[in-house]
C-alpha cells in the first residue's frame, strides 16, 4: 500500500556519520569498507539536517562506538569489517559537518540496529514518532537493519536514498531496494524530504 511520506509525527534519523574513514587518534585508516564516492553521497545530509530543525522535525543521533578492549563486537569481527570505530578515537565522534548540539538526542550502540539494546524505542514512544526517515552510512549495514527493526516495530520508515552510503555500490543499490521491498515508497529524495518537512512545519 503508497503511503505518504510523512504519516503522524516524522523524526530524522542520523545513523554513523562520525568522524571519516580515519579510525585511530594516529591516523590509521579504517578497516571497513567503503564505497567510491562514501562521503560525496552524505553531502546533503547537513542541508536535511538543518531543515529538520527549521520544521520543528526531532532529530536523533546515533553513534556506532566499541569498547577498546573490544568485547562487545560479537560477531562484527566474523565478515568483511575487521577492527574499527572504537571509542576515544577520533573517526569515531560524530562529523563536525552534522551539525549536532549538545542538546540533540543523541544515543550509542555498540551493534548495527539503532534499536538493539538501546533505548532508541523509549525515546521514539516519548516522541510519539510514527515515521522513521533514515540518513548514513551504511546503508548496507546499520541504515539497513534499522531500518528492518523499525519496519518490524510497526513503524512507517523512508530512507533517504541520496543521502545514504554503503560499503560497496552493488550493495548500497541492493539495500535500497531490499527496503523498498518491505515498504513501498520508502526510498525518497533529499528534495522530497525538504518539501515534506516544509509542508509539515506548516
Amino acid at each position: 500500500m503508497q503511503r505518504q511520506l510523512i504519516e503522524g509525527k516524522p523524526v530524522l534519523v542520523v545513523i554513523d556519520i562520525q568522524g571519516g574513514e580515519s579510525d585511530s587518534t594516529d591516523d590509521t585508516p579504517s578497516t571497513m569498507p567503503f564505497m567510491q564516492d562514501y562521503d560525496k553521497r552524505l553531502e546533503g545530509a547537513p542541508k536535511l539536517i538543518q531543515k529538520a530543525r527549521e520544521c520543528n522535525v526531532p532529530i536523533v543521533f546515533l553513534q556506532e562506538a566499541h569498547r577498546p578492549d573490544l568485547i562487545d563486537f560479537g560477531r562484527e569481527l566474523d565478515g568483511a569489517e575487521g577492527i574499527h570505530l572504537i571509542e576515544g578515537h577520533l573517526g569515531t565522534e560524530i562529523s563536525k559537518s552534522t551539525g549536532m548540539r549538545p542538546d540533540d538526542y543523541f544515543i550509542r550502540k555498540r551493534r548495527y540496529s539503532c534499536f538493539f539494546g538501546t533505548d532508541f524505542e523509549i525515546l521514539m514512544k516519548g516522541l510519539q514518532a510514527k515515521t522513521l526517515i533514515f540518513i548514513g552510512g551504511h546503508t548496507d549495514v546499520c541504515v539497513h537493519y534499522s531500518f528492518v527493526d523499525g519496519h518490524q516495530h510497526d513503524y512507517f520508515c523512508r530512507v533517504v536514498e541520496d543521502c545514504v552510503a554503503g560499503s560497496s555500490l552493488d550493495a548500497h543499490d541492493a539495500s535500497l531496494r531490499a527496503m523498498e521491498y518491505l515498504q513501498t515508497g520508502a526510498r525518497r529524495t533529499l528534495a522530497e524530504v525538504v518539501a515534506a518537512f516544509e509542508e509539515y512545519n506548516v
